[in-house]
């Protein structure tokens, strides 16, 4: 076993690779070894792909040796959330109504990865449709955080980034609605970029006009994710908000920026209204502590007017009834309860409802790009709590400093939904660790399709923090 191998980033993988000192075979077999070592204890994978990738490692491998030209991710092993459709490879949607369900095609994003040499070595957990900010569904049960099991992984992109913190894979695709990247990896201490709208065509969304919905990067460095976002960006005719997009060389940019210097930010705490736990405030505070001595200049940011669930609510769940209500009519109490609920709670929404939702998040928008249009970047706590315990559900009280909530969704992540509606990319990077010893995570929100310069930012940031050196202990006898 090589757990060495595997928790090196993926470009330094890819560097070594290049030079012929790491066979993509030996890469491959310490990865798979340490999942089928960690699958019991973490349950993130729904299906591991271990014929396929050793097929295509050493393909990769008798590449190098013949000295062809090299993709951007060649050799490197990566995840891939159950949401996201994968050729050939069983692709579950977290339902038992898809358990057997095998895709003919791939998703763009995921297409484009295999055409830069990337490695799928399996399909990861998520709640059922991707539907809650928790990773449990009826088909596998739930996935439990990375560094502690007695509490959740997140979600609903948990699978990935369990997957990506446990250093099974180094880096993994994942899935934003409403924060479901941002979420699990604020929860497990990796990074979860959600970018502008259309820089990653999204070929599966119905609504692509209306869409909210992102397929999106998980790493455990900015560079990675910068690494990932080069092979997945760019314009595809499935998704018109993709149109005009010409990548960056954003891995250039994630190293490029001395310092913030001539940097202006906004920051706060928490919506008018909303907690935040001490903890997660002091990482915070420690947070914008570090951009100001990068040289940012901080700005206090009103928070009146962010209390965006019911907008968020509105349009979210009458898409869901959409899609779903016909699936819970033909098979009932086969659906997960949280996802049943969701649907009759959206009974209540009309048209006219829907349209002016529709109107509001228009407002939002123009909001977000009047504040950015006098700063460079927005940040906030990612979560208003670490990880709450494993047992938690979307409709149970959320606990923060002994107080009880009853609403999940504005309480926990306040910060994420805003800008799924707006569009703007927004990242979560590790800032410290909560009383409870679980990873806290802070927010950063740029310029739409600014993605390089929030990258940079990032890396500075991560630089600055020396959390690398840091992961979840899962040594096994």
């Amino acid at each position: 076993m090589n757990d060495d191998l595997c928790f090196w980033p993926a470009t330094r993988l890819r560097a070594a690779i290049g030079r012929r000192e790491l066979s993509p075979v030996e890469l491959l077999q310490a990865v798979l070894q340490r999942a089928e070592r960690l699958h019991e204890r973490l349950n993130c994978f729904i299906t591991l792909c271990h014929d396929e990738a050793l097929r295509d490692a050493r393909a990769a491998e008798s590449a190098v040796m013949r000295g062809e030209p090299l993709g951007l991710l060649h050799g490197i092993p990566y995840a891939c959330k159950d949401l996201v459709n994968t050729r050939g490879v069983r692709t579950t949607l977290g339902s038992r109504l898809y358990a057997a369900h095998i895709p003919d095609h791939d998703a763009v994003a995921v297409q484009r990865l295999r055409a830069q040499g990337a490695i799928l070595i399996g399909k990861t957990t998520t709640s059922e449709f991707g539907a809650k900010c928790l990773t449990d569904a009826p088909l596998f049960g739930r996935t439990p955080n990375a560094w502690n099991p007695q509490h959740t992984s997140g979600g609903s992109s948990g699978g990935a980034a369990v997957a990506v913190a446990s250093g099974i894979a180094p880096i993994g695709v994942a899935t934003d609605g409403g924060g479901s990247t941002r979420i699990p990896a604020a929860c497990n201490g990796v990074v979860g970029l959600k970018q502008s709208i259309g820089v990653v065509p999204h070929s599966q969304v119905l609504d692509v006009f209306g869409n909210l919905t992102y397929v999106t990067p998980m790493s455990r460095t900015v560079a990675d994710t910068a690494l990932m976002l080069q092979a997945m960006a760019g314009e595809d005719a499935c998704d018109p908000w993709s149109a005009g997009v010409r990548p960056a060389d954003y891995l250039a940019a994630a190293a490029a920026l001395p310092d913030l210097r001539g940097k202006r930010v906004l920051f706060a705490l928490a919506p008018a209204g909303r907690p935040i736990a001490a903890d997660v405030r002091a990482c915070f505070l420690r947070a914008i502590g570090r951009l100001q001595d990068l040289g940012a200049e901080l700005v206090e940011m009103p928070t009146d007017g962010w209390d965006i669930e019911p907008l968020w609510r509105t349009i979210n769940h009458t898409v869901w009834r959409a899609r779903f209500v016909s699936l819970t009519e033909a098979n009932p109490g086969e659906l997960s309860p949280s996802l049943i609920r969701q649907l009759e709670l959206a009974n209540r929404y009309s048209a006219v409802d829907y349209q002016s939702a529709n109107f509001e998040r228009t407002r939002l928008f123009r909001r977000v790009q009047g504040l950015l249009a006098a700063h460079d970047f927005i940040v906030v706590p990612t979560l208003s709590r670490t990880a709450p315990s494993i047992e938690q559900d979307l409709f149970d009280p959320l606990e923060i400093d002994g107080g009880s909530h009853a609403e999940m969704r504005p309480n926990w992540f306040p910060w994420t939904m805003p800008f799924n509606l707006t569009g703007h990319p927004a990242i979560t990077l590790p800032c410290g660790f909560g009383a409870d010893g679980l990873p806290v995570g802070v927010q950063l929100v740029g310029r739409l399709r600014g993605e390089a310069e929030l990258l940079q930012a990032s890396a500075l940031f991560e630089r600055a923090s020396d959390l690398l050196g840091r992961w979840p202990n899962l040594e096994t006898s």
